[in-house]
């Protein structure tokens, strides 16, 4: 069975709580739920981590490489500032999506640059919860036509 890692970064484990506006209301556990439904529906596999450290967030990248066949990684704030989250993104053996549930190009200026996209197979951005979903797809097409 096809494993995926989901990673998301800081203070994603407050969604429902911070900035309902921009995320939405529903929780943490709700997305995860979300996920493993859809995985569950397609025949694969998910490992979830979320941590707020970057240090950790490379960490897992790294032990998760080889073991899972893909990786949907939300960076959250560290999108725009970490050199090290990238490296490890494309150090990854395998397809690599990067989520954002908010549109981040409708938001503050220094949002619009994202370091770690460059370790991206492919950037979701503005499509909500059902972002990581879509990733999950891509991740799956990406491993069919690459055999």
């Amino acid at each position: 069975m096809t494993k995926i890692t989901v990673l998301n970064g800081p203070s994603l484990n407050m969604l429902g709580i911070r900035e309902p506006d921009v995320y939405g209301s529903s929780g943490y556990d709700d997305l995860c739920r979300m996920i493993s439904s859809h995985a569950e529906s397609s025949g694969c596999q998910v490992d979830f981590f979320q941590y707020d450290l970057q240090g950790e967030m490379v960490s897992c990248i790294n032990k998760s490489s080889g073991i899972s066949r893909g990786l949907i990684v939300n960076p959250g704030g560290y999108s725009h500032t970490s050199v090290a989250v990238m490296d490890a993104m494309i150090a990854f053996t395998g397809p690599v999506v990067e989520v954002h549930i908010s549109q981040i190009h409708r938001r503050e200026p220094f949002r619009h640059r994202m370091l770690t996209a460059r370790g991206a197979d492919a950037v979701i951005s503005g499509a909500g919860f059902s972002g990581y979903l879509s990733a999950m797809d891509i991740i799956l097409e990406m491993l069919r036509r690459n055999g």
